[in-house]
């Protein structure tokens, strides 16, 4: 009997050396976005999943100058005052920086995090992406916006993607049943969330998607489809996505810090959100679509492709109470769009992460956050943020 519980222990213990990385990963996944933890884990994902590096210009660094200037101390939502800094503080706000021309009028960090910190950007990632779909069709003389998926990307024939079009990907229009729940544990992207945990691959992961309605016909945000849209991209310009956005973005704005990217057991990026970056390379995104994809006096990004990514073009995707739709923002091309929207514009990633851009008053507002309670009362907390940043975009 010794014996056997000897053997017994020592296979555990073979088992657990063995399984170590992974037991080690499951239970940072689990306790990802728990109170005590999330401020860390968010601004080092790279020491909870596997990354590749993107690597910052090392010939010209773009170096923002400085302009100090004070926020509103209120701003209005809804018809009632908020304080401009107890807002900060109960939106767990990690980073907010306000850049006016190319100048920093505004630059904090909270929660003890630092300038050089590298945070996830969620969702804001889905920016990206989109400029290099603009970059890679804008060189290539045999796709359009028109494209189906599946000339692409052959593996996603008899899927949901099937009648999809790039554009539909684009416009978060696919017509893929996807339940983007995060509080739901059996929701499709917290099946992503699994892959990440227990490994997998997303590319498989899209081929298992049905439709629920025809492409090109309502606005439903599924993440999966900016994976998808990345399939593309690779496909167009058969390269890795991460050094498609080194040399095609990152280097040319002239990115002061290295970044990484989340990537699946296959190597693949994790398009959809997986993006850690400075504030402040995050805010060169930002200024990129401002200045209609220029940057430092260079078209990095087709100027005809920024106005369609922040101009909706159908009846579904403009901002403001639409038949059947579940959000008041319209969408472009993976770009958000408020209320009422006035030359403006915003990523946003969950949990609280935001590039705004204020295109009348020459403003970009970058907000990282940590904000557990950020689906709260059906996600009313972006509204307050769009209030909060128009109010410090006119102040400045």
């Amino acid at each position: 009997m010794r014996k056997i519980v000897l053997g017994a222990v020592a296979l555990l213990l073979m088992a657990t050396a063995y399984w170590h990385q992974d037991i080690v990963r499951l239970y940072k996944v689990t306790s990802l976005f728990s109170e005590e933890k999330i401020v860390q884990n968010f601004t080092h994902m790279n020491t909870i999943f596997n990354t590749k590096p993107i690597k910052a210009s090392s010939t010209a660094p773009f170096s923002f100058s400085e302009n100090p200037e004070p926020l509103p101390t209120q701003f209005t939502y809804q018809g009632m005052n908020f304080d401009m800094q107890q807002y900060l503080e109960n939106s767990r706000t990690t980073a907010l920086m306000v850049v006016k021309g190319n100048a920093i009028t505004f630059e904090r960090y909270f929660l003890g995090t630092a300038q050089n910190d590298l945070r996830i950007s969620w969702s804001v990632s889905k920016g990206f992406i989109g400029a290099l779909a603009g970059i890679a069709l804008s060189n290539s003389e045999d796709y359009s916006l028109d494209t189906k998926i599946v000339e692409l990307v052959p593996t996603l024939q008899g899927s949901g993607y099937e009648h999809a079009t790039l554009k539909h990907l684009l416009q978060m229009s696919s017509g893929i049943a996807f339940n983007e729940d995060y509080s739901d544990s059996g929701s499709d992207v917290n099946r992503l969330k699994k892959i990440l945990a227990f490994g997998g691959s997303f590319d498989d992961f899209a081929t298992t998607l049905t439709a629920e309605r025809p492409p090109g016909t309502h606005l439903k945000y599924v993440s999966m489809d900016t994976h998808v849209l990345g399939m593309a991209v690779r496909a167009i310009t058969q390269r890795p996505i991460e050094t498609f956005l080194q040399e095609a973005l990152w280097q040319p704005m002239g990115c002061e810090y290295d970044a990484n990217i989340i990537v699946d057991s296959e190597q693949q990026p994790m398009v959809l959100g997986g993006l850690n970056a400075t504030t402040r390379d995050f805010a060169k995104l930002g200024m990129l679509y401002r200045d209609d994809g220029m940057f430092n006096g260079k078209q990095l990004v087709p100027a005809h492709w920024v106005s369609k990514s922040i101009t909706p073009d159908a009846p579904y995707l403009m901002p403001g109470k639409r038949d059947n739709a579940s959000t008041l923002f319209g969408y472009g091309f993976q770009w958000w769009l408020p209320v009422d929207a006035d030359r403006e514009f915003f990523a946003l990633g969950v949990y609280g992460q935001f590039i705004y851009v204020d295109k009348k008053s020459n403003i970009v507002i970058v907000k990282n956050s940590a904000n557990t309670a950020f689906a709260d009362d059906n996600y009313q907390s972006i509204h307050k943020a769009i209030a909060a940043f128009r109010a410090i975009a006119t102040s400045m």
